[in-house]
């Protein structure tokens, strides 16, 4: 009869070992080498007639090592469900398993030993004693002029006058890497771009005023634009902020154009809000202001959620079987890991694991639950989403046909389940926080996410 024992070897880590009697797995042995025997077609015999030694002499060892193997494997996980152990990955086999030893002709007692590492016990910190802020980001009217001219332009109607006029204009431009005198470097980058005169900087704008198609200007990235536009310009054209700062560039007009705005009138009012009655500026501004607020309250609450993530993470207390869980990196994947690799990716492969037992925690304790109703909903939602503010009737029937596609589909209900699960656990942690509130500018916001970005990958 088998027996499992189980002892421990350091923290959260337990060695079993399983040993087995020839009358655990001789009677499975036996049949299985009679199978072989009906299935076997051996050159000089009938098939299902070939002698039951010689079956044994050319099968006997591979067949008694997959039946002494699968016994463990059974015996083992019996074990560890009867135990109710709750272990991270799989049991690792230890090096002192021989399964070479296992002989057809004399068999006999064998044992196999197994590590693993057991997860832990722990608590989660308490979110009611943790220092956080919410802020609630002002709308300016800075914010609300901006849109109402972003709006314009998205709708306006597009002219190519000949010259340029002014700080609306639409410039077709190609920069070209050039000398201080607009001689092009060879080799040098060449790229095309399109940008308004008013995103360069106000003291250079005047360079460009009276041109025409094919006239050019020389400059350099400093001068002609300031920090935020000058970041995107870099980006764009595939250089550093070190490399682009020295560099003089050639840039040709290539064609001049100018979007004649709409008016601000109940047509357009109506084009922007289909869904609301707005008569008067004022309304339309006031639609604006609460569609910004909400943007920005969305961007407050994630970087609230943010702060918690961090909270959670660094303020819950959970031990781990280091030694364990370092040697199942190294040997649990498709190619076997050095123990440099093994220590480089410890830190991260250990805070994503801690994570996981944290969600399941919450999970677990307060019963949240994702539904097939949720799935189907947010499949709706992201269709309507690709409609981009289209009004639609929801209820016709090609809607519902794209719903129980996506529902058919694998790979969306695991990433939705998964993407649900995580909102829920942040939307009870919101309801566990007691933050500060206070009010910020969309500037001194930014600024703080900044220079926590910069924090986090130092």
């Amino acid at each position: 009869m088998a027996t499992v024992t189980r002892e421990n070897i350091s923290l959260l880590n337990d060695k079993i070992t399983v040993k087995i009697e020839k009358g655990d797995y001789l009677p499975s042995f036996e049949k299985a080498l009679k199978e072989y025997g009906k299935k076997a077609n051996i050159p000089g015999f009938r098939k299902g007639m070939v002698p039951a030694g010689l079956i044994k002499k050319m099968y006997g060892n591979s067949v008694l090592t997959d039946e002494v193997l699968r016994t463990v494997e059974k015996e083992l996980t019996n074990y560890m469900t009867t135990e109710k152990l709750d272990i991270f990955a799989q049991p690792l086999p230890l090096p002192e398993n021989d399964a070479s030893k296992i002989d057809a002709n004399t068999p006999s007692e064998y044992a196999f030993a197994f590590e693993v590492g057991l997860k832990p016990p722990f608590e989660i910190t308490d979110l009611g004693a943790a220092k956080l802020t919410r802020y609630k980001i002002e709308v300016s009217e800075q914010m609300i002029n901006e849109e109402v001219e972003r709006l314009q332009l998205r709708n306006g109607k597009m002219k190519d006058p000949e010259t340029v006029t002014g700080d609306d204009n639409v410039l077709n431009v190609v920069f070209t890497e050039s000398d201080a005198d607009g001689n092009i470097i060879e080799g040098g980058i060449s790229k095309d771009n399109s940008l308004l005169v008013k995103y360069f900087s106000e003291s250079f704008r005047k360079n460009w005023i009276g041109k025409t198609k094919d006239d050019f200007v020389v400059l350099q990235l400093p001068t002609a634009f300031d920090e935020k536009e000058r970041e995107w310009i870099i980006s764009d054209l595939g250089f550093s902020k070190e490399d682009a700062a020295s560099k003089y560039f050639k840039v040709t007009l290539t064609k001049v154009g100018l979007v004649e705005r709409p008016e601000l009138n109940e047509e357009f009012f109506k084009k922007v809000f289909p869904a609301k009655e707005i008569k008067t500026e004022e309304e339309f501004r006031a639609a604006l202001k609460d569609d910004i607020q909400k943007q920005l309250d969305t961007q407050s609450r994630n970087q609230l959620q943010h702060s918690v993530y961090h909270e959670l993470l660094n303020d819950t207390k959970i031990e781990f079987p280091e030694n364990f869980l370092k040697r199942w990196i190294q040997s649990g994947g498709e190619q076997p890991k050095t123990p440099e690799e093994v220590e480089q990716e410890f830190p991260t492969f250990v805070n994503q694991l801690k994570w996981t037992l944290i969600v399941n925690k919450v999970v677990d304790e307060n019963k949240i639950d994702v539904t097939a109703d949720d799935i189907k909903a947010s499949a709706k939602n992201q269709l309507l989403s690709y409609m981009q503010g289209q009004v639609v009737d929801e209820e016709q029937p090609w809607i519902t046909d794209y719903i129980n596609k996506m529902m058919q589909d694998k790979k969306f209900v695991e990433e939705t389940v998964h993407r649900l699960q995580t909102e829920k656990v942040f939307d009870w942690a919101e309801t566990q926080v007691k933050p500060t509130e206070k009010t910020i500018s969309i500037e001194d916001f930014n600024k703080m996410q900044t220079e926590h970005q910069h924090h986090h990958h130092e």
